[in-house]
């Protein structure tokens, strides 16, 4: 078995460079995302605060920009931890994919509830994008199950899509 340091006194320096310039990337996109996630955390926080519109318009977008909030930190959590353990995990993905979901759906119902008279077109898109929704939902969680029962029932902690050893 090779370990990290084998690897890297037997890299060439072609490839060596090429795996820092996957790393360097790697790092600006976690740096990209946690800039996004604090442009729109602001801008949310500012929109609430101003109060135009109704309040509870008002407080479904602040929902939704939240869980955008959640969405983005998740995913620079799992890119930040792909790159300390130099594997690829595939249930913080899967969890994402739920929670992103989850927030359509929620947005779509919030506004069919609260965002007043609606064309019948628009209320049959507006369905149609929570069923899909609902069914995307149930499919992940279909996957994370499935993820769960191949690994043995791993814990979370240890859980991060490759075979325990």
């Amino acid at each position: 078995m090779r370990t990290l340091s084998d690897a890297t006194t037997s890299e060439t320096l072609p490839e060596r460079c090429l795996r820092w310039a996957i790393v360097a990337i790697e790092y600006a996109i976690v740096a990209s995302l946690l800039l996004v996630a604090s442009v729109v955390l602001v801008r949310t926080v500012v929109e609430f605060l101003k109060h135009q519109g109704s309040f509870a318009g008002v407080v479904i977008n602040a929902i939704d920009g939240i869980l955008v909030v959640v969405i983005l930190l998740d995913i620079a959590h799992t890119v930040f931890g792909r790159l300390r353990s130099a594997s690829f995990p595939v249930r913080p993905f899967l969890e994402i994919g739920v929670l992103a979901g989850v927030r359509d759906i929620l947005s779509a119902s919030a506004h069919l509830t609260i965002g007043g008279r609606l064309t019948e077109r628009d209320f049959s898109n507006t369905l149609i994008s929570v069923g899909v929704g609902v069914g995307v939902v149930v499919m992940l969680l279909v996957g994370l199950n499935l993820l769960r029962t191949s690994l043995g029932g791993a814990t979370d902690a240890g859980d991060d899509g490759a075979p325990q050893s």
